[in-house]
Parts: structure tokens; C-alpha cells; sequence
């Protein structure tokens, strides 16, 4: 039986006089305070610039609709401002949730396919057609919107093509009408529905669309049963940031629309900078705000917990 031979001693490392790396102020007290030091300038600006105005608002709301700017409000817990401001103004909110819904459909009309062609069949082509559907939004909202009102007033190319074509009356228009305020969000706010679901199909794992196609899935039938459902993350979030906007603004009714198209927004608008009555502005901007919560509420339960068919069939 032979011996192992020894293993060779380590090799001598010389003493160092350097002292061992450590975190500035390195207690475990101020270790747990640190993320929290970090995250102080978002909330200080948050309650600065939003909780704030927001307190203020709601106490707007409760102000002495007898009182005016230059005589001044009292504060006088005047919960009636909110029935009379609905009572008043209902139609416009009803109109806004309207109009809202509907560009809301064609939005999704135009938006999911031109999402899934950029995320899954655009290959080389796919960021210049990112480029095109973010460049719009380099430009003013207001000059976009004004450049809508020139497509469609009378004297443009676009009406006169209509009139042409015998698809609008000689006397017909489509500026100052339901149709061009639609028109106005659904373009307007269209990359805010895209982009989040661009972001959800382009994270899709392509071999599941490639067993559905080896089942016999004919295209249609994939996109609903597989595509859509693993995409619904960037759906719902592209859903909530183009309806919220939507719902509330007033430019496109001002710009594009007349009274008869006015919105909430514009009602919001005109008591605040017009009629000077801040309590019946404010009650309606919280009316508006409330009835929005109500609905992502809604959306956000009703999609909570649903996972994907595909994935879930396969899990049981």
C-alpha cells in the first residue's frame, strides 16, 4: 500500500493594511430606512402636486353655491352641489361615456391588429411602424386636434371627396358632429391603447402559437382562443389608459364638435374659467372621477384571477 503524497502547502499571502469594504453608515437600522429615503421624493411630490389640489378640490365641492370670487365662498358642507350637478349635467356625462366607449371600439378595431402585425409580422419593419405610431404624440394635443379640423371641414378635400362620391348629402358635413369628436379620441389616444399591448404580444411565447397551429387552429380561431387571452394584461392596461382620457377630455368636443357634441370636460371647463362657479365645477370633476373609479373597479374584478384557456386547460 503506497502513501498519498501531501498536498503542497498554500501559497503565503502577505499581510494588507486595507480595510474591509463596507456600506456607508452600514447598521442594519439605516439599511431598512434606505429604500424608503429613496422612495420619499415620488410620494412628497405625489401629496404636493396631487393630494393636495385633490383635498382642495373636495372641499371646493362642499362650498356655498350662494358665493361667488368676489364676495368669496364659505365652506359649508354643502353636499347638495352633488345632486344638483348631476341633475344639471347628466346628459354631457352620459355623452362622455358615450363618446368614450365608442372610440374605445375603434380604437380596438384599429389597434389589436396593427399591434399584432408589429409585434409578431413586421420582422425588420417592426421599429420604423413603432416609430410611426409613437410620432404623432411628439406633437402638440392641440395642434394634432386643430390639424383634424382642417381634414374635415367643408372646404376640405375630404368632405368634397364625400360629396363626389355621393356618400355625403351636397349640404352635409362632418365637422361639428358626433362623428368627428369620435374620430378626434379615437386618433388622439389610439398609441395608448397599442403600445401596451404591442408590449404584451411581443413577450408571447411563439411555440404555443405554433402548437395551435399544429392542432389544426386555423389563424381566427388562434388569435381568440390563444393569442388574445395571453395578450390580456397589455389589453386591459391599453383599455384603462385610453378610456380614462378619453372620458374626461374637452378639446376635441371644443375643437371638432359643437355644444350639441360638448362633453362633461367642457361643462367642467366653462365653471371653473367661464361661470365662475367653482362648486358646481368641482362636484362634477369628483362626479366624473368617481364614476371612473367605478369603472376600472368593474374591469379590473371582472379580469382579476382569469388566466389564459390554454394554459389552464393544461394545468387541469
Amino acid at each position: 500500500m503506497t502513501d498519498r503524497p501531501a498536498p503542497p502547502p498554500a501559497p503565503h499571502r502577505p499581510p494588507t493594511d486595507r480595510p474591509a469594504l463596507s456600506v456607508p453608515g452600514g447598521g442594519p437600522g439605516r439599511r431598512r430606512v434606505l429604500p424608503y429615503l429613496l422612495v420619499l421624493p415620488g410620494v412628497a411630490w405625489l401629496v404636493l402636486f396631487f393630494g393636495l389640489p385633490l383635498v382642495q378640490l373636495a372641499a371646493a365641492s362642499l362650498y356655498d353655491p350662494t358665493g361667488s370670487l368676489s364676495t368669496g365662498y364659505v365652506f359649508a358642507w354643502a353636499f347638495g352641489n352633488y345632486p344638483d350637478a348631476l341633475a344639471a349635467y347628466w346628459p354631457h356625462l352620459a355623452r362622455s361615456f358615450g363618446y368614450a366607449g365608442l372610440a374605445l371600439l375603434l380604437a380596438l378595431a384599429l389597434g389589436c391588429p396593427l399591434a399584432y402585425a408589429i409585434a409578431l409580422r413586421a420582422g425588420r419593419w417592426r421599429n420604423l411602424l413603432l416609430v410611426c405610431v409613437v410620432a404623432p404624440m411628439f406633437t402638440s394635443f392641440l395642434v394634432r386636434t386643430l390639424a383634424w379640423k382642417t381634414i374635415l371641414s367643408d372646404q376640405g378635400w375630404l368632405v368634397g371627396l364625400l360629396r363626389d362620391v355621393h356618400l355625403l348629402a351636397p349640404d352635409g358635413r362632418l365637422l361639428a358632429t358626433p362623428f368627428a369628436v369620435v374620430l378626434g379620441l379615437t386618433y388622439n389616444f389610439l398609441p395608448l391603447l397599442v403600445l401596451p399591448l404591442y408590449a404584451s404580444l411581443e413577450r408571447l411565447d411563439r411555440r404555443v402559437l405554433e402548437a395551435a397551429t399544429d392542432l389544426y387552429a386555423d389563424p381566427l380561431r388562434t388569435f381568440v382562443t390563444v393569442t388574445l387571452p395571453l395578450a390580456k394584461p397589455g389589453l386591459v392596461a391599453g383599455v384603462l389608459l385610453f378610456f380614462i382620457p378619453a372620458s374626461g377630455d374637452y378639446i376635441n368636443a371644443e375643437l371638432l364638435g359643437s355644444p350639441n357634441e360638448y362633453m362633461v370636460g367642457n361643462v367642467i371647463d366653462s365653471a371653473f374659467l367661464v361661470r365662475l362657479d367653482h362648486p358646481q365645477g368641482a362636484a362634477l370633476s369628483f362626479l366624473l372621477m368617481a364614476a371612473v373609479l367605478g369603472l376600472v373597479v368593474t374591469l379590473l374584478r371582472h379580469t382579476r384571477g382569469e388566466g389564459s384557456p390554454v394554459l389552464d386547460g393544461g394545468a387541469r
